[in-house]
């Protein structure tokens, strides 16, 4: 039997320590979309003292990697670029939000949007993914 969106969500984060050391946590998850949290810790700043452009990255790749398995289909990603278009301070919340723009047989194309707490544009991401043959399924 086939896992539902939110329990792939769930065993896939169990084991995704990086999405747990950013303090991830899931807004929503349902076919096709996810939608991610998180708050800008110290560790996370560049000598700047703003945060490190990873991190957007890191946030917007864990709400991609999400969206793209939530049809239960194991997917990997295969091309990834963003455009950070402000800065991130210590203490901002930034919000992923995953959106499924086309899903073929093996190929399929994401667009995430990271948001500061104020709801104003932080980082737009484009994801590709290689969905393979391998099902999340029910042990």
């Amino acid at each position: 039997m086939m896992m539902s969106a939110k329990e792939i969500f769930n065993a896939m984060f169990a084991n995704d320590h990086f999405s747990q050391w950013l303090g991830i946590s899931l807004v929503s998850v349902d076919e096709g979309t996810c939608t991610l949290a998180m708050t800008v810790r110290r560790e996370m700043l560049n000598g700047f003292g703003i945060a490190h452009g990873g991190i957007s990255f890191s946030l917007a790749d864990s709400a991609f990697a999400f969206a793209c398995n939530s049809r239960g289909r194991h997917t990997v990603s295969i091309h990834c670029t963003i455009e950070h278009v402000t800065a991130v301070q210590l203490g901002d919340v930034l919000t992923a939000v995953a959106t499924e723009e086309q899903v073929g047989n093996t190929i399929s194309n994401y667009s995430i949007k990271v948001t500061k707490g104020d709801g104003s544009a932080v980082a737009f991401f484009r994801g590709v993914a290689y969905r393979k043959k391998n099902l999340w399924e029910k042990e």
